[in-house]
């Protein structure tokens, strides 16, 4: 069904009452899906109330009953664990994103060569987001591993709970560099990209940013809207613009 004839239906069914969605969102998506959630509201009179996090902070959040509707994961293991779990609306999964990991300093001319500078290691502090917790994070570990790091830098190594302290870590200076999602690099509002290493994806395993639809959000007309629109060609133009891969 067409994104537009989705969100007329939703209009015509409740014309005066603002409905609000629920979702859980993946921290490294947090300025898209501001922008996205704002069109949202402008287009249809509905409100989505956003809550970000690690990926695996809000999966676990979603096994112990909060009341999200919509769940945007960072990865796609989270989403299909929810549907196997019967957390989920089965065949609602797709992934809306690919994420892209880049080495960051906010230091303009830090390193122009970004494997010597990790090599050389003669930072104090690298930041990245948990691996355990944070999808990103296990891509930072799976390209140091890849470069035959790991051991190296570890001792150096500050972890945010999620890709988004991370970032602060760097962007404070508490981390002279760091690993972070290219779309956070791309939404920097200093006025400067710093120092910028985009990691040949083919150094990590994809990120493929899945969203489903939660139980909860199953008889709620305004989630499925929301869930068509993050589907429509414009919103995927706005994802595109954030720095992320379309599949």
């Amino acid at each position: 069904m067409r994104t537009g004839l989705l969100i007329s239906m939703l209009l015509a069914v409740q014309p005066c009452v603002a409905a609000e969605v629920s979702v859980a969102v993946a921290a490294n998506f947090t300025d898209a899906a501001r922008d996205i959630g704002t069109m949202f509201e402008k287009e249809s009179g509905h409100r989505a109330i956003i809550s970000y996090g690690s990926t695996g902070k809000l999966y676990a959040q979603i096994e112990n009953g909060a009341p999200f509707e919509l769940f945007l994961a960072a990865d796609s293991e989270r989403p299909y664990r929810a549907e196997q779990q019967s957390l989920a609306v089965a065949g609602s999964r797709f992934t809306y994103a690919q994420g892209k990991l880049v080495l960051w300093s906010a230091k303009p001319g830090l390193f122009k060569d970004a494997e010597l500078y990790l090599r050389q290691a003669h930072f104090h502090r690298i930041a990245i987001a948990n691996p355990k917790t944070a999808p990103y994070g296990l891509a930072s570990l799976q390209l140091m591993q890849h470069l035959g790091l790991w051991e190296k830098l570890q001792g150096k190594v500050v972890r945010g709970d999620s890709i988004a302290q991370t970032f602060q870590f760097i962007a404070t200076g508490n981390a002279e560099a760091g690993f972070v999602a290219a779309s956070q690099v791309r939404a920097w509002q200093d006025g400067s990209a710093g120092s910028v290493w985009e990691i040949p994806q083919a150094y990590y395993a994809p990120i493929d940013q899945q969203a489903v639809l939660l139980e909860k959000g199953r008889d709620n007309p305004t989630a499925i809207a929301f869930l068509e629109f993050l589907k429509s060609d414009r919103i995927r133009a706005v994802i595109s613009a954030y720095g992320y891969g379309l599949k």
